[in-house]
């Protein structure tokens, strides 16, 4: 008689396969890919950019398992493609550590699928991290996923615990998140959530707070998700919002619909930034009628095209905002003509070279050096 194997936690990840595959974790999601390192290959392990650099992170959920019945996701409840796969909190916190100990990962960003309700799936995850933080010692980069409908003491627990948090919007109203995921509540189940979250970050906790949208299933704006986006900068003190570009899943509701182009997630994350690290609103923005971005030029070289070509910035006199307003030149480069103009003077691109500008040809139709527009050579070819 054959008596029946139980899969290790190894086996299991093996099994779940990529299950983050479309949950970007880190600080430059378009980059994330998979990480292939001995002696384990799993599908799991990802490169990451995270605040205190890159690493190598095991991305995985405590169960492919869902009761919410999510029109656009792979895990949906009844999904029969789906190969479920569950996870007790010791057994993952075990194969965290054995991955960790072989160098083969240095974090771990930890969500699931939703059973028994958000409490208790919650109460699973932070489970999980209590062990990988007491049991096994360990203190380096964890990411937790917020359950919809968590609550305060276990998002106050995780914040603790964790170094980044994130609480997914997914869409940036309610008719739009009903249209994708009709059994999620929009203020009362996520965005009370972020509001407690910065709450928790102005009493001293230390963990960031990130979200994602689902973008171009259900007829979102551009204007809507900036416009939302930049509110959640300005006031609940989000460190970034993801914009993950809508796939179809076979097996899904949304399986026949079209996927969103990956150009029109590129110009929402330059928009992001422009918002978070450039001190830009949204208005300013160059949306269409229709409140999309174009897709044919990035969004700070239009508004500059509209702004700048007729009223030139002069580089000796600007303010670092209004450097900054310039294309080709961001924080740092602006941070250095600010320290380089304490020193001389600029007045030909070849000091904006000297001193690290790397792109003067973007910025030269929209400056002024010493009250003069400087000369482009034309190339030779």
């Amino acid at each position: 008689m054959h008596k029946l194997s139980t899969p290790t936690g190894l086996e299991k990840l093996q099994l779940a396969g990529d299950t983050t595959a479309f949950e970007p974790a880190g600080d430059q999601p378009q980059r994330e890919r998979p990480h292939h390192r001995a002696p384990h290959d799993l599908p799991c392990v990802s490169t990451v950019s995270t605040p205190t650099g890159p690493k190598a992170m095991m991305k995985t959920m405590m169960t492919t398992a869902c009761e919410r019945n999510c029109y656009y996701c792979p895990f949906r409840a009844g999904r029969g493609k789906t190969q479920r796969v569950t996870f007790s909190p010791h057994e993952m916190a075990a194969s965290f550590d054995k991955l960790q100990q072989a160098r083969t990962v240095e974090g771990i960003f930890l969500s699931s699928g939703i059973i028994k309700g958000g409490v208790t799936t919650q109460d699973k995850i932070l489970d999980t991290v209590e062990i990988i933080r007491r049991k096994y010692q360990y203190t380096g980069y964890i990411h937790l996923k917020i359950m919809p409908g968590a609550e305060y003491d276990q998002l106050y627990r995780a914040m603790q615990l964790a170094d980044r948090v994130s609480i997914n919007l997914e869409g940036p109203t309610q008719d739009r998140l009903t249209a994708l995921a009709p059994k999620k509540r929009f203020d009362e189940e996520l965005l009370t959530r972020l509001a407690w979250a910065q709450q928790m970050r102005r009493s001293g906790l230390r963990a960031s707070i990130v979200t994602q949208f689902v973008v171009g299933a259900v007829g979102d704006t551009d204007l809507e998700l900036l416009t939302l986006s930049e509110r959640l900068y300005r006031q609940l003190g989000l460190a970034r919002a993801y914009y993950s570009a809508f796939n179809p899943i076979s097996d899904t509701p949304f399986e026949n619909l079209s996927p969103t182009l990956p150009l029109r997630e590129f110009r929402l994350y330059q928009s992001s930034f422009l918002l978070r690290d450039y001190g830009w609103s949204a208005e300013e923005l160059p949306f269409g009628e229709d409140g999309s971005l174009p897709l044919n030029i990035d969004p700070k070289r239009a508004w500059a095209d509209a702004n700048l070509l007729d009223k030139p910035v002069e580089v000796m006199q600007a303010s670092r905002a209004d450097l900054m307003r310039i294309p080709g030149i961001g924080p740092k480069g602006a941070d250095t003509i600010l320290k380089a103009r304490r020193r001389g003077r600029l007045n030909d691109l070849s000091h904006l070279r000297a001193i690290g500008i790397r792109s003067v040809e973007q910025s030269a139709p929209y400056i002024l050096l010493d009250g003069r527009r400087p000369a482009l050579q034309l190339p030779l070819f």
